[in-house]
């Protein structure tokens, strides 16, 4: 019975929003975490119908052992869907079973209202847009090349041609020089290449913070991912730095971490320090860290841009907008904390900040007050400007959101349904020369850059020789 009470808590972690399904499922014990995530993903698929299944048989109310409705949700599917309780005679399964009849019964009646003939009809659908992602494979450059992996990809009969056109095609990407591009209907968790850590699935939009970053590699280089786990985005940057120089990778939660540890391992990340603290905690001024010259920052966010094939079967209920507004809040107020306390390092240059939403409230709301803080001002920071973000990526920030179109062309939005990626969003700090270099150069409106006005000196300076003329 353990296992069905691992999988209500992963349910009930999930109805907290604390993470996307795979980055919840991540953190499951590895022994038991293959079988806890495919009863939870297909518990998912039917929850509507099984919480209509549980509501009408008053199930809850008549066991009052069976404590939650998730614990329900997951005996009562594997009890009409999957066979049978796997568990030991016990209060909670026979109070499941006393009323199996009913739980019965009212499924059936559920399939003949809606008109489907198998269970599979009852399913939730997938979100439309994903179909239309490919399968994005990142090879990792620390332990081979991308024409090595295209060479291998080859010999295995797979040909370079348009992703969709079959399941044997792949491209290059575009954008990222180690990205490729296959059908999305491709499977790799058996590939010995992905096993072996060769290759890793990560959506091209998340491939973006990193390369964005892109720390010099040489043995001099001091970088810091703030908020590491699960490790794709931390295994890229130490792939681009081609192992040298030193990387630390923080990450709070020991759970989270544990699965940090694995996939640094996994993917042969040697120049990579894993720390098991909340980078908030961090002292900037500390020698070891405060040395730290580019920083990835990849805070909790609401998830609302990804639209692969799990994290869809989360929105199945309506979430009101006073509900929706504060929790984005709360998040916007978490995200803009870790912008500034990471601009309080003495020796950091650049500063990438991501997120995996849709909404303006954590996305340019949070660089535009970023920009507005005491601690921009006292780098002085400011964006860095167009052609050094993605330059020949063409989906930019909202610039009704931000305070100037300079701003919002600085900044990068990836669309789900749209772009070919999940919802996605990027933007790039940098520390200027002199307070000076923080203000913009105001633009006329024929385009050219206003001179600087002379200083208050300079102009009684100024004054008193065209007097004396």
């Amino acid at each position: 019975m353990n296992f069905y009470f691992e999988a209500a808590k992963t349910l009930d972690r999930l109805d907290a929003k604390q993470g996307s399904i795979k980055g919840v499922i991540a953190t499951l014990p590895e022994k038991d975490r293959k079988r806890t995530a495919a009863l939870v993903i297909e518990t998912l698929k039917y929850k509507l119908v099984l919480t209509d299944v549980i509501v009408q048989t008053n199930l809850l109310k008549d066991e009052r052992k069976i404590t939650s409705m998730n614990l329900a949700l997951v005996l009562v599917h594997d009890l009409l869907l999957a066979g049978g309780i796997q568990a030991g005679d016990g209060p909670i399964k026979q109070g499941i079973l006393r009323h199996k009849t009913r739980l019965n019964g009212e499924f059936q009646k559920i399939k003949i209202k809606r008109g489907v003939r198998s269970n599979a009809g009852l399913a939730q659908a997938g979100d439309e847009r994903a179909v239309h992602i490919p399968r994005y494979v990142r090879v990792n450059a620390s332990v081979w090349t991308v024409e090595e992996a295209i060479e291998s990809f080859i010999s295995k009969g797979f040909t370079l041609s348009n992703p969709f056109d079959s399941s044997k095609s792949f491209s290059k990407d575009a954008h990222i020089p180690d990205l490729l591009l296959f059908n999305p209907q491709h499977a790799f968790h058996d590939d010995p290449a992905y096993k072996a850590g060769k290759l890793i699935l990560q959506d091209k939009a998340s491939c973006f913070p990193a390369f964005v970053l892109s720390p010099l590699a040489n043995d001099d280089s001091i970088v810091i991912d703030a908020t590491a786990a699960p490790g794709n985005k931390t295994s890229h940057l130490s792939a681009l730095m081609r192992n040298r120089g030193k990387l630390y990778a923080f990450e709070r939660d020991r759970k989270r971490f544990a699965t940090l540890q694995m996939m640094l391992s996994k993917t042969s990340c040697k120049n990579v320090e894993p720390i098991n603290a909340d980078f908030l905690t961090i002292d900037p001024s500390d020698l070891k860290f405060g040395a730290a010259t580019h920083i990835l920052l990849d805070p909790s966010c609401s998830g609302s841009g990804i639209v692969n094939r799990l994290d869809h079967l989360l929105d199945t209920e309506e979430e009101n907008e006073a509900t929706r507004e504060g929790r984005l809040n709360k998040l916007s107020a978490f995200q803009l904390m870790m912008i500034k306390h990471a601009m309080k390092f003495p020796n950091v240059q650049k500063i990438v900040y991501s997120t995996c939403s849709i909404h303006a409230t954590e996305n340019e709301h949070v660089v535009r007050d970023a920009l507005n803080s005491d601690e921009a001002k006292t780098g002085p920071f400011r964006l860095a400007p167009h052609n050094e973000v993605l330059p020949t990526w063409e989906r930019r920030g909202i610039v009704e959101e931000m305070d100037s179109p300079e701003d919002a062309h600085s900044v990068v939005r990836c669309s789900p349904g749209e772009d070919a990626t999940n919802g996605f969003f990027v933007s790039c700090f940098v520390r200027c020369a002199t307070a000076s270099g923080a203000k913009r150069k105001a633009v006329d409106s024929d385009g050219e850059t206003e001179r600087a006005k002379p200083s208050r000196k300079k102009r009684k300076k100024k004054a008193k020789a065209a007097a004396g003329t």
